[in-house]
């Protein structure tokens, strides 16, 4: 095999599934790393890599130092490279398809919100202001403009499980409010979706379109853009901060976003069975849903513990 194996078509693959460049080089990277062994052992091209070439590979990684979870890194993205190769039609089967490391611990999400916990942040949301001593107080119709449209969005969070990026993705169209639904377009990390809006929702959301955001396109002008700032060039980020500042006076354990996300997964995984979890979620992998498992268990040990104490 050629030591300067061409991967430019795999890199225009992986452009197309939506990766980040700096993923993109890290993925290359881990597959050439993979391709350079392989032609140390004699493998002169990587389609002719077989079963046995992976379990041969990951033994000389662990022989030389690398961990368990070094060596799933390395095996998770040649598994891709791979598939790669089959959507070109050069191999038929995948040799790393089924090869999964053993040992690895896999990270516990930890402090998951139960539903009423959830519901609470809804329902407790603030969207009015109340003036304390001492502190200067924004313009005050643009502060509960922006608290109405905040509480829009913490409800898409928690009954849709979105991530912060499918939210300040979304357009207008994106809304079927006769039909309840919403569209969810695909992120570099999710995929695209279609999800049923729960009825408060779809009364909430029509206060907003016809209300609240029609005050914000005054100083937008004309976009499909679903959330608005007041800025045209502010950062979504300082939205989402703005809501946990909020979102912690009422619940002080709230962390970050994410810890909202993972709680609403694990409700869903107690609720539905795995494969309609990961449509749920967005998850292009049903293994990224499966780690969410965890907190399910987590949580019933919780609760042995707290009313069957040994």
């Amino acid at each position: 095999m050629n030591r300067t194996y061409n991967y430019d078509k795999f890199k225009e693959w992986l452009q197309l599934k939506k990766y980040s460049p700096a993923t993109i080089k890290s993925i290359v990277a881990r597959v050439d790393y993979f391709n350079h062994w392989a032609q140390r052992e004699n493998i002169s091209e990587p389609e002719e890599a077989r079963y046995q070439d992976a379990v041969l590979f990951i033994a000389w990684c662990s022989k030389h130092g690398a961990s368990q979870k070094t060596i799933a890194n390395y095996l998770t993205h040649i598994r891709k490279f791979y598939q790669f190769l089959i959507s070109e039609g050069t191999i038929k089967e995948n040799p790393v398809a089924h090869i999964k490391v053993q040992g690895i611990k896999r990270k516990v999400l930890h402090d998951i919100l139960t539903q009423e916990e959830l519901q609470t942040l809804c329902n407790q949301y603030p969207t009015t202001i109340e003036y304390e001593a001492g502190k200067i107080i924004p313009p005050q119709e643009k502060n509960i403009l922006s608290r109405k449209r905040n509480k829009a969005i913490l409800s898409l969070l928690i009954y849709q499980g979105l991530r912060v990026e499918e939210v300040a993705a979304l357009n207008i169209q994106d809304l079927q409010l006769r039909e309840g639904k919403i569209t969810i377009h695909s992120q570099r990390r999710t995929a695209a979706r279609t999800m049923k809006l729960e009825s408060h929702q779809v009364y909430e959301l029509m206060d907003y379109i016809h209300g609240t955001r029609k005050s914000f396109l005054q100083a937008h002008g004309t976009t499909d853009k679903l959330f608005l700032q007041w800025r045209r060039s502010g950062n979504f980020h300082s939205i989402t901060q703005m809501l946990l500042v909020h979102l912690r006076k009422i619940n002080h354990r709230i962390k970050n976003i994410d810890q909202i996300r993972a709680s609403v997964i694990t409700a869903w995984l107690k609720q539905y069975d795995l494969r309609k979890v990961q449509y749920l979620a967005g998850h292009k992998y049903v293994s990224s849903t499966e780690d969410y498992k965890v907190n399910v268990i987590d949580e019933l040990q919780d609760d042995v513990t707290k009313y069957h104490p040994l």
